[in-house]
């Protein structure tokens, strides 16, 4: 019994110290796009295509993560979200770049990309158009 609570213990803590670094996934880190909505809500589901078009198309030039905040609002807090849903823009350095709160086009979040001097290669799906 000590050890399984020795275990969870070890657990709980490793999670709570993995919460407070910056969402990092590799030892070359990218540049990362979070949304934050929920998935039942209407904007949402319209960003749920646009999110995973950007995740197939931009593979290796940025992250994209969706966080429900509906399941999960504690995230909500830690980030400050007054709407959804919220996108929240990172560099590479895990530093918030811009914001964004509402529905966001593709055009427009790769113009985002664009405007904080994120250079982003055409993906291929694109030169077949």
């Amino acid at each position: 019994m000590k050890t399984l609570a020795l275990i969870l213990g070890l657990f709980l803590a490793a999670g709570l110290q993995a919460a407070d670094k910056p969402l990092t996934s590799s030892a070359n880190p990218l540049p990362r796009l979070i949304d934050l909505g929920a998935g039942k809500c209407i904007p949402c589901k319209l960003m749920k295509p646009i999110l995973d078009e950007l995740t197939n198309d931009y593979a290796g030039q940025f992250e994209v993560v969706f966080i429900d905040v509906w399941e999960k609002r504690e995230e909500g807090e830690r980030y400050g979200i007054r709407m959804i849903p919220t996108q929240i823009f990172f560099g590479a350095d895990g530093k918030e770049l811009a914001r964004h709160e509402g529905f966001f086009a593709r055009k427009d979040i790769l113009a985002k990309w664009k405007e904080l001097g994120v250079e982003l290669k055409e993906p291929p799906s694109a030169k077949q158009n």
